[in-house]
């Protein structure tokens, strides 16, 4: 079964399944996911508790003898797997389709891991593991969802802020939800339930986001020149390096030019997205892009970038690349 995390507090309301694996890429979401399923472990009788960190060297064997030592006062024992790399190899793999064949009734395996991409969402342990119980895929708001989520965080702790304050506190969190976290718990500690000004968060949240590729790669396909060239500015003031940041740029350049030119010979989108690598949630912000652009500004864009890679190899005259990359993103009709 697969749940999408907000699901998964009325799932944990009812009988409790037999395995669970709970993954995504921020680790605040996987960490609270599998806090609130511990606790409903623990109310539906499970007292003992086995932690297993499966890192270099780990011995799989400890996962059957977890499940096959049974407590004195025979109680029941929620198994805690832990797999920071997201890959068991292959005695792991072969481990935990074991255990999955006959899973101890009177143990619970919950296994965490961090986000995975779609070929390893296809590995047969992980399949496994969501077909003997649940799956629970953690994936944080983007920055137009950021808002409501900071919003639904402060009425937890009975505080409300207005538009513009979720807004600034969004924007200065993006990309970074353990610092959102940390900027609500503060307003709650700095101020009383009820309403929060602009000017009393303003005050009280600090400029904690951390920018990445991907939020550059969402900007660029959006044509958000406001986030464009905010994420542009953070990658270098993080000493992110030129040619990852070209390269992030130039493959969605590259999939929009590859998508164009087929759809002009009357190709099936569908199709083309999937020959272009473009699955899941990206392609609403891709298929938006397309609608924006037409092959002509697509085609020069990519000349752009050839130049902006010849400037970082210093085969081209001197400039500053981190102006080229944002007029690279402004070309592509940012807004």
């Amino acid at each position: 079964m697969q749940l999408k995390g907000d699901q998964l507090a009325a799932h944990l309301e009812k009988t409790l399944q037999a395995v669970y694996v709970v993954y995504g890429d921020d680790p605040l979401l996987v960490i609270e996911a599998a806090d609130a399923i511990r606790a409903a472990a623990r109310r539906q009788g499970f007292d003992e508790r086995v932690v297993l960190t499966a890192i270099a060297g780990f011995n799989w064997v400890e996962l059957h003898h977890a499940a096959g030592n049974m407590s004195l006062f025979g109680g029941r024992t929620l198994i805690d797997l832990r797999i920071p790399t997201g890959k068991p190899g292959r005695e792991g793999s072969a481990a935990i389709q074991e255990y999955c064949e006959r899973p101890s009734p009177d143990a619970l395996l919950l296994v965490t891991l961090p986000g995975l991409d779609w070929t390893e969402e296809k590995a047969a342990w992980l399949k496994t593991l969501t077909g003997a119980g649940v799956a629970v895929k953690l994936i944080p708001p983007n920055l137009a969802e950021l808002p409501a989520w900071i919003a639904g965080r402060l009425r937890r702790q009975q505080q409300r802020a207005e538009p513009d304050g979720l807004r600034f506190i969004a924007e200065r969190v993006e990309g970074n939800l353990l610092a959102a976290h940390q900027e609500i718990l503060k307003l709650g500690l700095l101020y009383p339930a009820g309403d929060i000004s602009l000017e009393q968060v303003q005050e009280a949240v600090l400029n904690v986001a951390r920018y990445d590729l991907d939020g550059l790669r969402e900007a660029l396909l959006a044509g958000d020149a406001v986030r464009l060239t905010r994420t542009l500015d953070g990658l270098q003031q993080e000493g992110e390096a030129p040619p990852l940041v070209l390269w992030a740029m130039t493959e969605e350049l590259r999939a929009l030019a590859q998508v164009k030119i087929g759809l002009q010979e009357n190709r099936s989108l569908d199709g083309l997205l999937k020959d272009a690598r473009v699955w899941g949630a990206r392609q609403s912000p891709f298929k938006r892009a397309l609608q924006r652009i037409d092959v002509n500004q697509a085609s020069a864009a990519l000349a752009q970038a050839a130049g902006i890679d010849r400037m970082i190899k210093g085969a081209a005259g001197a400039g500053d690349v981190w102006d080229e990359f944002l007029r690279l993103g402004l070309s592509i009709g940012a807004r």
